[in-house]
């Protein structure tokens, strides 16, 4: 390579291998040829438009990852009424997200802004580590989620058989988030081999960088890893998914079309209890969508690179911006599931509006207001059980006036002796019985 375009390509591809991607063999290669080093033209990271974009990208990442997935962590621990199957599943995603926040972002953030990795040995291997393990925890999680919704729906007798109802299924489902956790640990290993490596561009840039595999396991370790990671992170968990939706929405489809003539409150029931279903697969599937476009341009980007025989002479300025797109949603994943989850979840919405949005005081007293309402209500106009709107369950409320007789021992004031002088007995008749109230 010689000036200008080939100066500008490797100044690319330097600043793709110091976010940890691609290796760079014709940079590596300059420290064994000094006068080819010296043709090479550097473009500075005061220069380059992703120094400036990136870190703004990131730090967005880190707020609204951390707030987010907070929120969703509060939400499930603190309030009982969450805690159910699914609810759990969602809980182990907002973790694994969490830790690729915390642990990966905040060093991946700096190293758009200075040229060598700053933190050292032991943070490059658990920053490379963490975010292994926490690809792996979502699409597992994803997976699972998605073969739960599935025998909730097509089979749900033989799914209470085998995980039990209420809190034995809840604690069925914490023994495999838990095992999806230790799965994913196991897969994430290759990434601890991580590395310091020191990367020459041209006698006068020298910089060094976290780099996920090690020159001493060969130069066909980086090709299957990758190849492995996609199956393993990517593809295989996918088309599971993709099969169990396939099914669950034959499954549907042709119970919509043959409903058997049941009686009209049982065919409410059903009605109600699978689109109730219906909207917790919605909301996994939203999940599914959101992790498919994030990790896709990666996948391609490294898959290429390291497969294509001439990749390194291709790569030019369209590579560098898809990958950095690629590198950038890969980690925008971690943030996003709360926001979907927000527009597909009306439940998680109103949590999420009472912890980030300041709701709370507002919302309570509008709540308790209303609630006191209707329990005003419900004790001047009780309904009795079974009754319905025909005219045989029509409800009549007779008022009789009672006297409260004052005791020796008892004082007596004006007002309570106004008020207990009129006391009312409210006895509510319907076609099933006598209901009486004091």
């Amino acid at each position: 390579m010689g000036n200008g375009k080939g100066g500008e390509i490797k100044s690319h591809l330097a600043m793709a291998y110091n976010t940890t991607l691609p290796l760079i063999s014709q940079a590596s290669n300059c420290s064994f040829n000094g006068s080819e080093c010296a043709e090479e033209e550097y473009i500075p990271y005061s220069s380059r438009p992703e120094t400036y974009i990136v870190p703004v990208v990131f730090l967005m990442i880190l707020v609204v990852g951390v707030a987010g997935n907070g929120a969703l962590v509060l939400t499930l621990l603190r309030h009982a009424n969450m805690r159910n199957v699914p609810n759990t599943y969602v809980l182990s995603l907002a973790l694994g997200d969490l830790l690729v926040i915390l642990t990966c972002v905040p060093f991946t953030f700096t190293v758009y802004i200075v040229e060598s990795w700053p933190f050292g040995l032991a943070l490059c291997k658990i920053s490379e580590y963490a975010k292994d393990v926490s690809i792996g925890v979502s699409v597992f999680t994803l997976t699972a989620l998605s073969a739960d919704r599935f025998f909730a729906i097509v089979d749900p007798m033989r799914k209470l058989h085998a995980t039990g109802g209420g809190r034995r299924a809840t604690r069925f489902t914490v023994v495999i988030a838990i095992m999806i956790w230790i799965l994913a640990v196991i897969c994430a290993i290759p990434a601890s081999f991580s590395y310091l490596k020191v990367l020459r561009v041209n006698e006068k840039v020298i910089f060094e960088t976290c780099y996920p595999f090690p020159e001493e396991f060969g130069p066909d370790y980086p090709r299957i890893v990758l190849i492995c990671r996609f199956f393993i992170y990517y593809a295989l968990p996918l088309a599971v998914i993709g099969v169990f939706y396939l099914l669950m929405a034959r499954h549907l489809f042709q119970s919509t079309r043959n409903m058997p003539g049941e009686m009209q409150c049982q065919v409410r029931a059903s009605v109600k209890q699978v689109k109730a279903r219906k909207k917790v697969a919605t909301m996994v599937m939203a999940f599914v969508v959101v992790f498919a476009i994030c990790f896709f341009p990666q996948h391609v980007f490294m898959l290429w690179f390291y497969i294509h025989p001439t990749s390194q002479q291709d790569y030019n300025a369209f590579w560098h911006a898809f990958r950095i797109l690629g590198f950038c949603l890969s980690f925008m994943n971690s943030c996003i599931n709360p926001i979907a989850l927000y527009f597909v979840s009306g439940t998680f919405r109103k949590y999420f509006n009472r912890y980030l949005l300041c709701c709370c005081v507002s919302a309570e007293r509008g709540s308790s207001v209303s609630s006191s309402r209707r329990r005003g209500q419900s004790m001047s106009n009780p309904r009795c059980p079974g009754s319905t709107s025909s005219r045989r369950g029509q409800q009549s409320t007779v008022q009789l006036p009672t006297w409260a007789v004052p005791t020796a021992t008892t004082r007596i004031g004006p007002r309570a002796r106004a008020h207990n002088n009129e006391q009312e007995t409210i006895v509510t008749t319907c076609n099933n019985g006598l209901e009486h109230r004091i």
